[in-house]
């Protein structure tokens, strides 16, 4: 079952994992830095697109960030 806590928690550890600002990724998603700060307190989640975005970007799968699997790697 999706969780906006944990969307939330993995994004800010990946996020920090490659040394960003909650701005640099902001920018990337094109949204302001409270958007991102909100995703990674578990108060919303984004759009299909952005996830796609943040999949590529940080080279893990849909479902290591949504939840589905503790398995970054994507297939």
């Amino acid at each position: 079952m999706f969780s906006k806590e944990l969307f939330g928690q993995r994004i800010l550890q990946l996020r920090k994992q490659h040394g960003e600002t909650q701005k640099d990724l902001g920018e990337l998603l094109d949204v302001g830095k409270g958007h991102i700060s909100e995703i990674e307190r578990g108060n919303r989640t984004t759009s299909a697109e952005r996830i796609a975005l943040i999949c590529k970007h940080y080279s893990v799968s849909a479902d290591y960030l949504l939840g589905l699997t503790d398995d970054p790697a994507p297939r």
